[in-house]
């Protein structure tokens, strides 16, 4: 297990279960509802000030890597150390954000956007000129445009297939000069820390949503599988360092951090109690799937992969077995599922239903 997801496991053992106790022994005074969104409130962003202090700390050591070159762009050898030191704290930027992408990212959607968005989905914003220039603070910024440039020596070829077919297409590269080294490190990766201190000065200053975090929750476990559909045209996230299965592991044990903070609460409901653990052991089944994935990335579909009418053979492969996994334990369509039990608190506690 990664150190940032053990470090996590070990503080949700401790932090959660004495959270839950708080709540509980008000509740032996008869605490309202509102009472339990006041604390799941402030408890959530306790519970997430940490990461998001460590996000940006992370993006400043990414930005402070980056080297200043001398009349020359990147040199893989002259500048192989800043580069490992770049990528690791990209990586370790990548995991904290995923870790609490699913509270705040629907609180904050103009920051999220900008921290974490697809080459497509901003040229589909652009227009047909595109981003001509990779490494200014306009554009193309976030997490996935310094990953497209930290990675564009090693991005899969299907990957750079799968952007050439988007209108406004540039092609990833190294800085190829001084000056684009130096707005790399000035620009693109001033204004990653610049968004990432926003946000967290967002979430430390703004009143929270709870119904709104809890619906970003929810929709963060149903998207779990839609990263695999993307899988089939080379369209995932973190798809430059083949790191999207670290991704969905770092979403998903932030979904479970959160959503303990509505445990108490829901076990005041009738039937909530039966509703908690049937989505205790959904998370449970998930955890199970991931953990049986060797490696950071996706396994690879199957080139005769369908996911409407998938063969035995492709449901045997380990991409397969995957999604169906997925599907049978996160599709909102299916009683009893992790979507569909999810939205069932959401109804006990009269939170927004996302179906």
């Amino acid at each position: 297990m990664r150190p940032i997801a053990l470090a996590s496991r070990l503080l949700r053992m401790v932090s959660l279960p004495l959270l839950a106790l708080l709540a509980i022994v008000p509740a032996c005074g008869g605490q309202t509802d509102e009472q339990y969104r006041q604390q799941i409130a402030n408890d959530m962003r306790q519970a997430l000030v940490v990461d998001l202090q460590h996000f940006v700390k992370a993006t400043q050591a990414l930005m402070d890597a980056a080297p200043l070159t001398q009349e020359r762009g990147w040199d893989p050898q002259k500048d192989a150390e800043a580069l490992l030191t770049m990528r690791a704290e990209w990586a370790h930027a990548r995991d904290l954000y995923e870790h609490v992408e699913g509270a705040v990212a629907p609180l904050f959607p103009r920051i999220g956007f900008a921290l974490d968005s697809r080459y497509e989905d901003v040229l589909a914003q652009l227009g047909p000129e595109g981003d001509p220039y990779l490494f200014d603070d306009v554009g193309m910024v976030g997490l996935d445009a310094v990953e497209r440039i930290l990675y564009a020596d090693t991005t899969p070829q299907g990957v750079v297939d799968f952007e050439m077919s988007l209108t406004g297409y540039r092609t990833a590269a190294f800085p190829a000069t001084a000056q684009e080294a130096a707005d790399f490190k000035t620009k693109l990766c001033a204004r990653l820390v610049a968004d990432a201190t926003s946000l967290l000065q967002g979430w430390t200053s703004t009143s929270l949503d709870v119904g709104g975090a809890y619906g970003g929750l929810t929709s963060l476990v149903e998207e779990q599988r839609d990263e695999l559909d993307h899988a089939t045209t080379n369209s995932v996230e973190s798809r430059y360092s083949q790191r999207t299965m670290d991704d969905l592991r770092a979403n998903l044990e932030g979904v479970e951090d959160m959503y303990g903070l509505f445990r108490p609460w829901l076990a005041t409901k009738q039937c909530g109690a039966a509703i908690d653990g049937d989505i205790e052991a959904s998370f449970a089944r998930i955890d199970d799937l991931y953990a049986a994935v060797n490696g950071d990335a996706l396994p690879p579909p199957p080139a005769t992969w369908s996911a409407t009418s998938p063969s035995i053979e492709d449901l045997q492969t380990a991409y397969g077995q995957l999604y169906e996994g997925l599907v049978q334990t996160t599709d909102p369509g299916r009683p009893g599922t992790l979507v569909s039990r999810m939205d069932d608190a959401a109804a006990l506690l009269a939170l927004p239903v996302a179906h």
